[in-house]
């Protein structure tokens, strides 16, 4: 057996597959998300590792028994800020954390270059700029810095105790030199980083460490086993459904949104704000369009009405089109970078129901991806059949919604929703040397969805919600 582990923002999954790759088992342990204030998005490291106990647990004593090896995917960007012992400074800053702004223009203004170099220009989102803003808002802690790590990387030390991550996870810093596939001074100097509290960069097949004693203890689980370095969720996912190849290409959706293509070189375009970053595997780069409300609004709008999912979007489907809504609760990557901006319903009325509340979001998030279709064919051509994976491709009803308003075919892969976990235990797999047509084949498909020609009226709204941002970013 080999095992991935997931850390997400909302939960931590483990996924098991055998030696076929077929997913034996999974679990998962909830995650919350602090906000100590506006804009800011923040989480314990303990949390993680204890949601990583919990949700091992939850395999059965006897699998956790053949587990060989394991590998990590986890949220990107995260800053895990480590004193000299590797203990948390403070809490986690999360991927779709806002507060960085300003020190997203005083690193452009250090280094003209670092877009160039890093492969999207600077946001506040990325972990160099939150850095900077420790620098400047909470010096004591700064100058307690000896290491820094991604959040899945912080898992790893719990697990083998070293300082590892990889090329994709690395790539999302803003420190990366996409092209060199390696840790820039420039990029660091630009950000009051030292190049010193960087961890060694491994590609996600590689080992980078044993499992502890007291780790296996923890866990349930043999004591010296392999770990593979793993790789980013975004890149994590496309291992797990086989973009291993150039021009490989899926959409994501979990917490955030991604459509994601894979590339055989370094490909930025600064001006669509799409990440080109270096790919997990050696000798691999992609273009991504990063969202950060993927099917997160679907979730807040089910919570703020008290009801579930799965009924509002039942109602959705047979409600009328009426009000718009921006889905940018937590503001937006691509195309915008646009950290200030928020969500809001337009059009509102008198015979305005929860189901045409949530069938405008579920249409926002399908615009979402239009967008991102738009802004990644800036940067290069994007695949007519792409593959669909994450929580959020369990509704049909959505994934419908997005194949209508980008015009591309969609198929849901068999075991979708169980997305990057599974990349994390393939990597595994490939640590001990397994072979790589096998371990990264493609899923069978589960379900294809054709966009509708008649589709007219969607993209009439698609214009009238474009033009939605445009007025709302003038009073934000």
């Amino acid at each position: 057996m080999y095992l991935g582990i997931d850390l997400g923002t909302s939960a931590v999954k483990v996924c098991a597959i055998d030696a076929s790759g077929q997913v034996t088992a999974t679990a998962t342990a909830a995650l919350a998300v602090q906000h100590p204030f506006a804009g800011a998005s923040e989480q314990n490291p303990a949390d993680w590792w204890d949601a990583v106990i919990r949700a091992s647990a939850a395999l059965p004593d006897a699998l956790r028994q053949q587990v060989r090896a394991i590998g990590l995917s986890g949220q990107m960007h995260g800053a895990v800020l480590l004193d000299r012992a590797k203990d948390p400074i403070r809490p986690a800053i999360l991927w779709n954390d806002g507060r960085a702004s300003a020190e997203c223009a005083a690193i452009l203004l250090a280094e003209p270059e670092a877009g160039a170099l890093s492969g999207a220009p600077p946001m506040p989102g990325f972990t160099a700029p939150k850095v900077l803003w420790v620098a400047r808002h909470e010096p004591e802690s700064h100058a307690r810095i000896t290491h820094l790590l991604l959040p899945k990387d912080y898992i790893g030390l719990r697990l083998h105790g070293g300082l590892v991550t990889d090329p994709s996870d690395a790539a999302g810093t803003g420190w990366f030199d996409q092209a060199a596939r390696g840790w820039s001074d420039k990029l660091c100097a630009a950000s009051a980083t030292q190049r010193a509290w960087l961890p060694a960069v491994r590609h996600g097949t590689e080992v980078a460490g044993l499992l502890t004693r007291p780790a296996a203890e923890a866990l349930g689980l043999s004591a010296g086993i392999p770990i593979a370095a793993g790789a980013g969720d975004a890149a994590a996912g496309a291992v797990g459904i086989g973009a291993v190849a150039d021009g490989d290409g899926f959409i994501s959706l979990g917490t955030s949104g991604q459509l994601f293509v894979t590339t055989d070189s370094y490909r930025p375009n600064l001006e669509s704000r799409v990440h080109a970053y270096a790919h997990t595997l050696p000798g691999l780069w992609f273009q991504m369009a990063a969202m950060l409300n993927g099917a997160r609004p679907l979730a807040w709008l089910a919570g703020l009405l008290d009801r579930p999912i799965q009924d509002l979007l039942a109602e959705a489907q047979n409600a009328p089109s009426g009000p718009l809504f921006l889905p940018y609760l937590s503001g937006e990557r691509t195309p915008h970078g646009d950290a200030a901006i928020r969500a809001g319903f337009a059009f509102l009325d008198e015979r305005t129901t929860h189901g045409s509340l949530m069938r405008a979001v579920v249409e926002a998030v399908a615009f979402t991806f239009a967008d991102a279709l738009a802004a990644v064919s800036q940067a290069g051509p994007v695949p007519e059949r792409l593959l669909a994976i994450g929580g959020g491709t369990r509704s049909d009803f959505l994934l419908q919604m997005i194949a209508d308003a980008t015009g591309r075919v969609l198929v849901r892969a068999k075991g979708a929703e169980v997305g990057p976990a599974l990349g994390a235990a393939r990597l595994a797999q490939a640590a001990l040397g397994a072979g790589g047509d096998a371990v990264f084949a493609k899923p069978l498909a589960d379900k294809t969805f054709v966009p509708n020609p008649q589709s007219q009226d969607m993209q009439d709204r698609l214009a009238r919600y474009r033009a939605f941002y445009l007025a709302l970013k003038a009073i934000t």
